[in-house]
């Protein structure tokens, strides 16, 4: 005989779930087999990532130092960290801690090992300038001389002249080239000068791009990295190279557009001179720490205040220095005191002592459902065991993709929630039982118990969510883990419980076993106390103390707890006549 409509539709969704389950696991399949990360290992694991406490991981102490020499005050510090976090979330490490100690240092613990990248985010104090180009030539230190001998340019000193005459007008102006700005430029080594980020921003620069294949003179400081309100890497839709994309706010945007105007004049200019002839001066160099990272020609009027910033980019590079600028500049300077291993805070131990908890949690869930429902226990376990499965490869996915790691408190989340997933079967199965009393068939009480039990289910799971929500934005970052979980975890249930659980109802109401109502499946009708036999037929009390009434005690007195006022006045009324006709007929 075919399977009835309901059955064939339980079965499509419980294939539906075999399908996601599959997809999941084959995500992460690719993780640990085809993707690798810098360091050659897979990118993924079939198992979640331990966090800070449980793990353990590398310790960076950082020397803060102001410009001054001033010792740095708590909120230079407070700020300097809250951007460290920053930049450390944006890596994809999750679960780092970052304190500041003694008053002038940053304590940065990250789980696991530290890659360089990662070293290299947090030091770089991410100072950003706008400069324009006055002068750019290959990083030679030395001129051939008529003798055929490589002669080194002569370094500046005082008696040459460093005052621009006439006073420059603009960041472009040609005044700025000194005779000791030039001598600087000619000398200046892009080998040895790896950072002038404390040069003064009111001054001329010498600069090297990353490579150290070109060196540039550079005119004052115009801009800096605070008028930044967001930068994004992207690809270049003509080229395909990587670039950084920034979006200046107001004060940016207008100083950005004259400066952009200035530049394409200078650049329109050089075109009508012969190339020997034509400068760089229709450049604007983006120095960061000291460092060319781009000096592109002014090829349009930027008035949008959307520039962008192109070069030698890879998409990492690009994404760490996107980083760097979206977060802000340090307001001190650091360096690194110490760089060391350190080992769990809390240790297996803990992680041992937590997952033993959890299995005494789940076994008092297991035999209080078997206790309870019988048969239906076992539905119970079954949705928390597939809960289980999806729950624990989503969250290896999550530490490949996101950066999560599993920390104790978010074991603790994930300990809680097997108490939160049983709650929504119990409901259900509750609701089952009451259309069961009211004289429902099995299979109508499974798909009218649904409809009630799913409004209730939904609203509690809601607010779940929420309590998780406000508690990850709220709480302190040791708390985070346990929110992150326990939102999770609620989700994944209200997901059980609507691919797994309830079809796994519908094909069982239609088994002999639970369709015939056995004592043990935990759906029979009669211990439960029906009220009702049919549409107009009530379960009338049964008196004496042996027999089938004396066995089904407990389910006449439920039956007589659930009659309804109008139901209990009829019963005492059919028992009335009853009692009348048996006197009549003992009369007669």
């Amino acid at each position: 005989m075919a399977s009835s409509s309901p059955t064939r539709h339980a079965w499509r969704v419980l294939t539906g779930l075999l399908i996601v389950t599959a997809v999941l696991f084959g995500i992460n399949a690719l993780g640990v087999y085809a993707f690798k990360t810098d360091e050659g290992k897979p990118a993924s694991s079939w198992s979640p990532e331990l966090a800070l406490d449980l793990q353990g991981g590398t310790q960076i102490i950082l020397s803060a130092q102001s410009s001054d020499g001033a010792d740095p005050t708590q909120d230079q510090l407070d700020q300097a960290a809250a951007i460290i976090r920053q930049r450390v979330d944006a890596s994809g490490v999750g679960e780092a801690d970052i304190t500041t100690e003694g008053g002038s240092n940053i304590v940065v613990q990250i789980p696991g090992v530290a890659d360089q990248q990662t070293r290299d985010r947090i030091q770089a104090s991410a100072k950003l300038e706008f400069r324009a180009v006055l002068a750019a030539t290959d990083p030679a230190t030395s001129f051939v001389g008529e003798d055929g001998k490589a002669t080194p340019f002569p370094t500046p000193d005082a008696t040459m002249n460093a005052v621009p005459t006439p006073a420059p007008t603009d960041g472009s102006d040609p005044a700025w080239m000194t005779e000791k700005q030039i001598a600087e430029l000619q000398s200046f080594d892009c080998s040895a000068k790896t950072d002038d980020s404390s040069a003064p921003e009111d001054e001329p620069l010498v600069a090297c791009d990353p490579t150290g294949s070109v060196k540039y003179l550079l005119g004052p400081m115009e801009l800096d990295g605070t008028v930044i309100n967001d930068a994004t890497a992207g690809r270049d839709q003509q080229s395909g190279a990587w670039t950084v994309n920034l979006v200046l706010d107001g004060k940016g945007t207008k100083v950005f557009g004259e400066i952009s105007q200035r530049l394409y004049k200078i650049k329109l200019e050089n075109q009508s001179l012969p190339p020997e002839q034509q400068t760089a001066r229709d450049q604007f160099a983006f120095v960061l720490d000291g460092v060319v990272i781009s000096a592109p020609s002014m090829n349009a009027q930027i008035l949008n205040g959307k520039p962008s910033i192109s070069g030698s980019f890879t998409q990492e590079s690009s994404k760490a220095l996107a980083d760097q600028l979206r977060y802000g500049a340090l307001p001190l300077s650091f360096n690194v005191e110490s760089s060391d291993t350190i080992s769990a805070t809390l240790g297996s131990e803990q992680l041992r002592t937590g997952l033993i908890t959890g299995l005494i949690g789940l076994a008092l869930v297991a035999l209080y459902s078997l206790i309870s429902y019988r048969a239906l226990g076992w539905v119970i376990m079954a949705s928390i065991t597939v809960m289980g499965v999806l729950t624990y490869i989503i969250i290896s996915i999550l530490a490949w993709r996101m950066g999560f790691r599993l920390s104790l408190a978010g074991v603790a989340g994930l300990i809680v929630s097997i108490g939160f997933t049983a709650d929504s079967f119990i409901v259900y199965f509750e609701r089952i039982r009451d259309e069961l009393r009211d004289g429902k068939s099995i299979t109508g009480a499974v798909e009218d118990g649904w409809g009630r039990a799913k409004r209730t289910i939904y609203i509690s799971k809601s607010i779940n969510i929420l309590a998780a929500v406000v508690l990850y934005i709220l709480a302190d970052a040791t708390v985070k883990g346990f929110a992150f979980t326990l939102g999770l975890t609620t989700l994944i249930d209200v997901f059980i419980f609507v691919i797994f659980t309830h079809p796994i109802m519908q094909i069982l109401a239609r088994t002999r076993f639970f369709g015939g109502g056995h004592k043990l499946s935990g759906l029979d009708p009669e211990a439960l106390g029906a009220v009702y036999r049919g549409r107009a037929q009530f379960r009338e009390a049964q008196i004496g103390s042996s027999g089938r009434s004396a066995r089904n005690k407990g389910a006449r007195i439920e039956a007589e707890k659930r009659q309804t006022i109008a139901e209990r006045k009829r019963a005492e009324a059919l028992a009335a006549l009853g009692t009348k006709n048996a006197g009549k007929d003992s009369d007669a």
